[in-house]
């Protein structure tokens, strides 16, 4: 009947991670915690479009920013963008990176799209 001190039947624990003390029992709230993102329409949304090559290597990159939305449509806008071009990119903090110097072919694609876009800088 003697019970051992420090093994308590009644701990949860997650992940390797000891759960003191739970009001409403084990509840993963995480996905509540996440802040929304609201879908702007495409003719709202007002994107830059220019080439870079800071950081880079001297290597040019266009990049898209301005974007507002979810990052599942950023990614597929980034993946059709860079079908359109044949050339490989990336998407990095709300921002669409396409390798080379494409920005008058990107910016004809994305008014086709209905985007409201520009070129930006020199």
């Amino acid at each position: 009947m003697a019970a051992s001190k420090g093994k308590n039947s009644d701990n949860k624990i997650t992940d390797g991670k000891r759960v003191v003390y739970s009001e409403f029992g084990n509840v993963d709230n995480s996905a509540a915690l996440q802040r929304g993102i609201q879908e702007i329409p495409q003719n709202q949304q007002n994107l830059k479009v220019e080439a870079s090559r800071k950081g880079r290597g001297g290597k040019t990159v266009t990049v898209i920013s301005g974007f507002q939305g979810k990052p599942e449509t950023l990614a597929d806008l980034a993946k059709q963008l860079k079908a359109q071009c044949g050339t490989g990119g990336t998407v990095k903090e709300n921002e669409i990176e396409i390798q080379g110097e494409h920005k008058q072919k990107l910016l004809e694609i994305l008014t086709k799209l209905g985007y409201k876009a520009k070129i930006s800088g020199g």
